[in-house]
């Protein structure tokens, strides 16, 4: 039998400083990555991805990506809100009649 393994998403905050903690350390990446409990791989491409001189635009797009996320989440939740309390505006108001 196989077993999946559920990924695990790491905010860009952590990635970055994951980053900058293998590179200003001196310490191997494997070593890094063992105690920050990431796989190595993963944490060699997000020095691939983090440590390229791409100018603050490219590193802020991840902060960018990870609001739009949560926004998109909270509007779900208070379009949710809204609609059950129109229901529920409508049903009283056939109550009171």
């Amino acid at each position: 039998m196989t077993e999946k393994r559920k990924s695990t998403v790491y905010s860009s905050e952590f990635r970055e400083s994951s980053v900058t903690l293998a590179i200003e350390s001196g310490r191997p990446v494997s070593q890094v990555a063992k105690e920050l409990g990431v796989n190595e791989n993963t944490l060699h491409t997000w020095i691939s991805k983090y440590s390229k001189p791409k100018g603050d635009a490219m590193r802020t797009t991840d902060h960018h990506f990870d609001e739009i996320k949560r926004l998109k989440k909270e509007l779900a939740h208070v379009t949710q809100e809204r609609d059950l309390l129109k229901k529920a505006a409508a049903y009283f108001a056939r109550e009171a009649v």
